[in-house]
């Protein structure tokens, strides 16, 4: 299996090409510029410059495109549409890192993350813009796609604990009440998922214990 990561300098994108390079795989950073993650193969290109002959070699496909700010958070379902314009009909497999706004916080999924009372207004454009990503994945009926949603409490310093619940369509809560997950523990289990490939066309969640 060939693993090929998009926007492997980041955050998200750096740990899980370090969980998929410690675990042997065989996998593939793409960058615009310098490498800077732990993979040994890289491909210097920008995600809006790949072509289908650049993802010939791949099985499976990361998308790890972040943005925060309101001048690039349109580039989170830019990038989900170009890339699923690229897979589109093979039998390769696109995994997006997605957000947690979306999650629903009841049985009847009438409701989000992002419609609570205590969700910050800076973050309901990042959180739409993702939701976004997820309806546009949700149409593709020829693409063999995952969404993976983190906690709400999403914590790019925090401790690798090698443990998480895995979860669907709802956000899950740990024994404690809380939705909280590392980045790193995050990546263990984006792996997990590429390893298994058990929800394809499917949107699944993680939280941490």
């Amino acid at each position: 299996m060939k693993i090929a990561v998009v926007c492997a300098n980041g955050k998200a994108g750096s740990l899980i090409v370090k969980e998929a390079a410690a675990r042997g795989l065989d996998v593939t950073a793409v960058v615009r510029g310098e490498n800077r993650s732990a993979a040994k193969n890289a491909l210097i290109r920008d995600l809006f410059d790949l072509t289908r002959a650049d993802l010939a070699p791949f099985d499976v496909i990361v998308d790890a495109f972040g943005a925060w700010t309101v001048d690039t958070i349109g580039g989170i379902p830019a990038a989900v549409r170009h890339l699923c314009g690229l897979v589109e009909g093979t039998d390769k497999r696109l995994i997006v890192v997605g957000g947690a706004g979306s999650l629903y916080v009841n049985p009847a999924h009438t409701a989000c993350v992002a419609d609570g009372p205590d969700f910050p207004d800076a973050f309901k454009p990042l959180a739409a813009a993702h939701d976004e990503a997820l309806t546009f994945l949700r149409t593709q009926k020829n693409v063999k796609w995952t969404y993976v949603s983190p906690a709400a409490d999403f914590r790019a310093d925090g401790e690798r604990t090698g443990r998480y619940i895995p979860g669907g369509e709802e956000l899950v809560l740990n024994d404690r009440g809380e939705s909280v997950l590392s980045y790193a523990d995050y990546a263990i289990a984006l792996v997990d998922e590429i390893m298994a490939g058990r929800h394809i066309g499917e949107r699944i969640s993680v939280a941490g214990v």
